[in-house]
């Protein structure tokens, strides 16, 4: 298995291994700047693709089987890395993005409104979400703090669907 200490890796890591393909979200996070934007749009690109075939539920809870998918893709990832969490794993914020942009696809407005909350909460990371951050290890404390980040987006989301009303 390939293997790089590097925190930026290149499209020869990112083939190495599907996990590896996965975890850096077909190759969005190999972008130079902002790679956890790039994921969050890949989740955008993906929600609207599978909106032609799916209902909004269905993909909203396909984030759960994914996110186990994540566990595995990340923790194997950030190990060959020498990473546990490098920027360059963006998995995280495709499944956290994902139901998000299914249940916000009544209007673009909306989808940018989620789409503003959740890159904030992703980057701010208010308590507990530096907690479980700091606290949880591998794959699941990658994955995890995107969703706690997602909760928040989703809440504050709802807030203001009810308040425009």
């Amino acid at each position: 298995m390939a293997s790089t200490i590097s925190p930026r890796p290149d499209a020869r890591f990112l083939v190495a291994h599907p996990a590896h393909f996965i975890a850096l979200g077909f190759g969005a996070g190999l972008a130079p700047k902002a790679p956890g934007t790039f994921g969050t749009l890949l989740a955008w690109g993906l929600c609207l693709i599978l909106q032609q075939f799916l209902p909004v539920l269905v993909i909203a809870f396909l984030a759960i089987p994914l996110f186990f998918v994540g566990i595995w893709a990340c923790g194997v990832t950030g190990r060959a890395m020498g990473i546990e969490d490098s920027g360059a794993i963006v998995w995280d914020e495709v499944v956290a993005f994902l139901p998000l942009a299914a249940l916000a696809s009544s209007s673009l407005l909306l989808q940018l409104v989620v789409f503003g909350l959740f890159r904030l909460f992703d980057i701010w990371k208010p308590f507990p979400i530096k907690l479980f951050e700091k606290n949880l290890r591998g794959g699941l404390g990658v994955m995890f703090d995107d969703l706690i980040a997602a909760c928040y987006a989703y809440a504050v989301f709802i807030v203001i669907v009810v308040v425009m009303k």
